[in-house]
């Protein structure tokens, strides 16, 4: 068997192993590490582990082997938030951009208010939980160390929903968010809805006490699934994007706050349902741009709803196509922007030409963010802050939030 010294962690989390001169990746290990397998495809599948590094840990999780949820719990917390900071650095390095992570913020273990589950029937009933490694296989879950507590206990009734109302021949995807009504699930995938269909689904969401189920666009609420933002409730659309976890939200507000300081005046782009301008809102008048009208109008209701707010207009409007010109920049003291993992380059050359005096800039891909930053930088900016915001624990997903501050003396 091939003997591998694994040279480091690609983006991914996969370890670039080496032997003479071939190269293969390896999944569940760490730089430094002496392993032993064949490699087919470029890929070592079943590494066996000859010389641990002192960065790795047991994995506390039952289904660690198999679930593809997780990919980074055989390492140390101290060693997964090194390795993030360092992925930041290297993609901004890579745009020749020289800077250093300040801090990084982790998420604790079973905070994940939401998640996307997988199902499937069964002749014996349903499985609930996430795929196998690069697999199609749905890993039935009974425990989980990332996702809430109150998820977590809903597995049972899941797999009851998965039952009633999927196929034997497709996988149902289960978009679940804890909310303080209750449960808030969409779902997509499953057969279409009837009388009889809806008559069961209803029961099941009563008896188990969820907030609204969602079912391929019919929605069902029991009760409005709201959730605080700010000061504002705010009902989200079905599935819509939210932060991950409370803790990694409250990092994300804390570090756009700090980074907009009195601004008066903010534009809030790709806004969604207003993580950052119903927070913002207390200080400061906000315009909220996003590409989704539905998004938006929960928005402006929870901003109505809310009393002390200063004034916040919304703008639907495809960032990636017509983003905010520089004359319509001018009159904002500040800019927020949370792109998607394509990032905004389009949005970038804008800002970068604009005389904007603050953005902060969050982030959910390094390699887009590098290229953009880049753009921001040759633009006359400085990239004054950089945090980590880790609300995805133990995967190799890595989130950012940054503050670009113009120049003095710069003229575009």
């Amino acid at each position: 068997m091939t003997e591998w010294r694994v040279e480091r962690l690609g983006r991914r989390g996969d370890g670039v192993a080496v032997a003479g001169d071939q190269r293969a990746l390896a999944g569940m290990v760490l730089p430094g590490e002496i392993i032993a397998g064949e490699a087919e495809d470029g890929r070592i599948a079943q590494p066996r582990i000859v010389t641990p590094s002192a960065d790795r840990v047991r994995a506390p999780c039952p289904h660690y082997r198999l679930c593809g949820g997780c990919s980074l719990m055989h390492a140390s917390n101290g060693f997964v938030a090194g390795w993030k900071a360092g992925v930041v650095e290297t993609a901004l390095a890579a745009q020749g951009i020289a800077a250093r992570v300040e801090a990084v913020r982790t998420s604790p273990p079973r905070s994940r208010r939401r998640a996307v589950l997988s199902g499937r029937r069964t002749k014996k009933g349903a499985l609930v939980g996430f795929h196998a490694r690069a697999s199609e296989v749905v890993v039935d879950v009974t425990d989980c160390l990332v996702i809430r507590p109150a998820i977590l206990a809903a597995l049972p009734d899941l797999r009851r929903l998965v039952s009633l109302g999927a196929s034997r021949s497709a996988e149902v995807s289960l978009a679940v968010t804890e909310t303080p009504a209750g449960l808030d699930i969409a779902v997509s995938g499953g057969k279409p809805i009837d009388a009889g269909l809806m008559q069961d689904l209803a029961a099941l969401a009563g008896a188990a006490g969820w907030a609204r189920i969602d079912w391929g666009g019919e929605a069902l609420t029991l009760r409005p699934p709201a959730l605080p933002l700010g000061r504002a409730q705010v009902v989200p659309p079905p599935g819509a994007f939210l932060q991950a976890t409370a803790e990694g939200e409250a990092a994300l507000v804390a570090a756009v706050r700090a980074a907009v300081g009195q601004a008066g005046r903010v534009a809030d782009l790709f806004a969604g349902v207003g993580t950052f301008a119903l927070a913002l809102a207390e200080t400061a008048e906000v315009h909220a741009v996003e590409g989704l009208a539905a998004p938006l109008a929960a928005l402006d209701a929870g901003w109505r709803g809310a009393p002390g707010l200063r004034r916040v207009t919304t703008e639907t409007r495809d960032l990636a196509r017509r983003p905010l010109l520089p004359d319509e920049l001018a009159r904002f003291d500040a800019v927020v922007i949370d792109p998607p993992r394509a990032g905004a380059e389009a949005q970038a050359h804008a800002l970068a030409a604009s005389r904007v005096p603050v953005v902060a800039w969050v982030a959910c891909d390094p390699v887009t963010f590098a290229r953009d930053a880049r753009i921001m930088v040759e633009g006359g900016y400085r990239l004054d802050r950089l945090e980590v915001i880790d609300q995805f624990r133990w995967s190799p997903h890595v989130e950012l939030a940054a503050a670009f501050r113009k120049h003095s003396g710069v003229d575009r």
